[in-house]
């Protein structure tokens, strides 16, 4: 048996969102007095009475939306009413009863689910008498609420625990995913057909209207006994672009979901040029050090004028500093190569969680420094006097020499660019410290001796670091 669902639905501008965030603990969903920001599903698990529910946040029922998008925020309405195993129907008792609230209750009464009818904004105790009048909607009694004055969260989540189906034995206790994955890009890149696919259903609008996604929207699913988290983002543009707040907040977002992934799809499209916006976006990746794919999608656009190992070269030649970073090519709309590209998420996932023994890791640093030592500063000769790793994900690793400013950003590139060709970090970043050794360092002057993490660990503060 599946996590039951309980979907908030309403007409716009009730505070669904508020709604949805407060039950969530946290900010998912952008609150903004504009109709009709929400246009996706949003997903949040909570534990209600010991049991796991899925909540969903819905877009507005009745709204016409400017970018021509009304059926597919309807269709998606439908899906998240569908799937619902408790509707919780949200009204403003600020506003009063609308004609569109009557039309949403029309709408819900042929739904064979329980319905529990929210009077959101009750923020003040006489507003509650004001909120009789739903009564009017012939949907029972009416609760009321404040998601702003965090006012009756314990009534609604009684609620939905009376309401929700029989727990059966074979419900599962959802666990956290394996892998979580951030789809990121330029606007119209195919991020949302990406996650379509790999989700193999429509859990995402996709349309050929830039910036359609607003949202950061997560997408569970399967594979393999595995479960995937998938992060659908805003496209990105550039910050000197954004016009909005809904914009602005929607870029807010796809840089938080960037900062919690575990790995990073980067979107490209194949018959569009890099931009500056895409040399931004990686570098705002890299600055995090997350393991990323460039994604390379609509390939069957271009494929018969261009040859892989051609746009291959582009890239390589767009991001010099990015040449570990692996490349993958895409049709996303017709499923090709996805699976491929989720088996080398997990593989770039995988690199990022092993710990390298000491030993070995001081071997590749001794190799390195013996093949090619640093070139010489005032007088003074870099030398390396050993190395520990002191974390993963990302791969950190503290290298303790006689003076970080006698290794320049040129050398610690070439020790970056040994590890990886060393250890099993081929195709991910790794963050590289370097620290002046001080006297209670282990080793003698001159040699790659046994190091002690936990006082490297302490001593960060004294670090440098590229």
């Amino acid at each position: 048996m599946p996590v039951p669902q309980v979907a908030i639905v309403g007409r716009p501008n009730v505070g669904k969102s508020s709604l949805f965030n407060w039950l969530a603990g946290r900010r998912i969903a952008i609150v903004d007095p504009t109709p009709g920001v929400t246009r996706d599903r949003l997903t949040a698990l909570i534990q209600v009475g010991g049991r796991y529910v899925e909540i969903v946040d819905t877009g507005g029922m009745g709204i016409e939306d400017k970018d021509q998008l009304t059926d597919e925020v309807e269709r998606q309405i439908a899906h998240a009413v569908e799937a619902a195993s408790v509707l919780l129907f949200v009204v403003d008792a600020r506003s009063g009863l609308t004609p569109l609230d009557q039309l949403v209750a029309q709408r819900l009464r042929p739904v064979n689910k329980p319905v529990v009818l929210i009077a959101n904004k009750c923020d003040e105790t006489h507003l509650d008498y004001q909120a009789n009048e739903f009564y009017r909607l012939g949907l029972g009694e009416v609760h009321c609420v404040s998601a702003l004055q965090h006012r009756g969260k314990e009534t609604i989540l009684s609620l939905v625990e009376q309401h929700l189906p029989p727990s059966a034995a074979a419900e599962s206790v959802p666990g956290d995913a394996v892998l979580k994955i951030a789809v990121v890009g330029r606007r119209n890149t195919g991020k949302s057909t990406f996650i379509n696919a790999l989700a193999q259903e429509e859990r995402t609008i996709v349309s050929e209207v830039e910036g359609t996604t607003r949202d950061s929207v997560d997408v569970r699913s399967e594979k393999d006994g595995q479960v995937i988290l998938a992060i659908d983002t805003a496209g990105v543009r550039h910050r000197g672009s954004v016009k909005s707040d809904i914009e602005f907040y929607s870029l807010a977002r796809a840089e938080r979901s960037i900062r919690r992934a575990d790995v990073v799809l980067h979107f490209l499209d194949a018959p569009k040029t890099i931009s500056t916006v895409d040399k931004q976006l990686a570098g705002y990746v890299l600055e995090n050090y997350k393991p990323t794919i460039f994604v390379v999608n609509k390939w069957d656009l271009v494929k018969k004028q261009l040859a892989t190992s051609e746009f291959g070269d582009y890239v390589r030649k767009v991001f010099p500093s990015l040449d570990f970073v692996p490349i993958a090519f895409l049709t996303a709309k017709d499923g090709k190569n996805v699976q491929l590209v989720l088996d080398l998420a997990k593989n770039l996932h995988k690199q990022a969680s092993v710990h390298v023994p000491t030993g070995l890791l001081n071997r590749v640093i001794q190799k390195a420094y013996q093949a090619q030592p640093p070139s010489i500063v005032g007088h003074r000769q870099g030398k390396i006097y050993y190395a520990a790793q002191v974390a993963i994900q990302p791969p950190t690793i503290v290298v303790v020499t006689n003076g970080p400013h006698l290794f320049d950003n040129t050398y610690q590139r070439y020790l970056l660019k040994a590890l990886r060709d060393e250890l099993p970090y081929g195709d991910i970043p790794i963050k590289l410290y370097l620290r002046h050794k001080r006297r209670d360092d282990s080793g003698g002057p001159d040699t790659l001796t046994r190091p002690r993490p936990q006082q490297l660990r302490q001593s960060a503060g004294a670090l440098w670091k590229i």
